[in-house]
């Protein structure tokens, strides 16, 4: 996950579906160690539904669509 997803995106699983900050801390802990995307180890980690992570998936692609190209 690019760097300048990182911010918008925390807020928005902290605003927008409510994720506590300690399980996010948790889960970033666990993508980093992983090198894994966040939103799957919500998922995997029961943090976010099915719903809520196609929810996600769809607002990092409309995100980058708005925001240009972004490189990986």
């Amino acid at each position: 996950m690019p760097k300048e997803l990182q911010t918008p995106l925390l807020q928005y699983l902290r605003h927008t579906l409510a994720i506590p900050t300690d399980a996010l801390k948790m889960a970033v802990k666990f993508t980093e160690a992983s090198m894994g995307s966040l939103p799957m180890v919500l998922w995997q980690y029961g943090l976010i539904d099915l719903y809520e992570l196609n929810q996600v998936l769809d607002w990092i692609d409309n995100r980058d669509t708005n925001e240009g190209d972004l490189s990986y």
